[in-house]
């Protein structure tokens, strides 16, 4: 029997708007570009398209369902499906993951010879502003009490910690020769 929908690959953009849809329900492709703001540009950098081409490739997938306004802007509403919410879960549980990848351009730098000094006081200031923002997300987070947003919690309480450790490695990177 032939299946209705396209087969498609998923790939970690699939599963980030599978995820983010699954935290915030029901959303335009305007509502999930603001939601990776706000929560996984944080760890998870995705293409500003993302939000508006992925949702119509994993609808024809069978992943989410569309609704569309019949009048005034004609937006278009996704929702997870079942078959994306199983697809979510199973990827989710998988305990295989790919290598992370660090592409930091201030260390590219000082290898290709650069002065390590002001490139690191140069991240240094971008580390320290992202770190205190989402602390501030994270507080606000635990003001809210609410026991939905515990993998908000986790992910921002990761981020605050890699931006003190990039911190640490920047102090690293303008000692030369302690290798320590």
């Amino acid at each position: 029997m032939k299946s209705k929908y396209k087969v498609i690959k998923l790939t970690g953009n699939s599963y980030a708007v599978l995820a983010l849809l699954e935290q915030f329900g029901e959303s335009t492709s305007y509502d999930i570009k603001q939601a990776i703001e706000i929560s996984i540009q944080n760890f998870w950098p995705v293409p500003h398209t993302t939000a508006y081409e992925e949702p119509a490739r994993l609808a024809a997938g069978g992943y989410l369902s569309v609704r569309q306004e019949e009048e005034g802007r004609r937006r278009r509403f996704y929702s997870l499906t079942e078959r994306g919410r199983e697809a979510l879960v199973a990827w989710a549980s998988d305990p295989e993951v790919a290598p992370p990848q660090l592409r930091e351009e201030a260390i590219l730098k000082v290898f290709a010879g650069g002065d390590p000094g002001p490139l690191a006081e140069s991240r240094r200031a971008w580390h320290q502003a992202k770190r205190e923002e989402l602390t501030g997300l994270l507080r606000e987070v635990r003001k809210s009490g609410d026991p939905s947003l515990a993998a908000s919690e986790r992910t921002l309480i990761s981020g605050v910690g890699y931006h003190q450790k990039m911190l640490e490695l920047l102090e690293f990177v303008e000692k030369p020769g302690d290798s320590s």
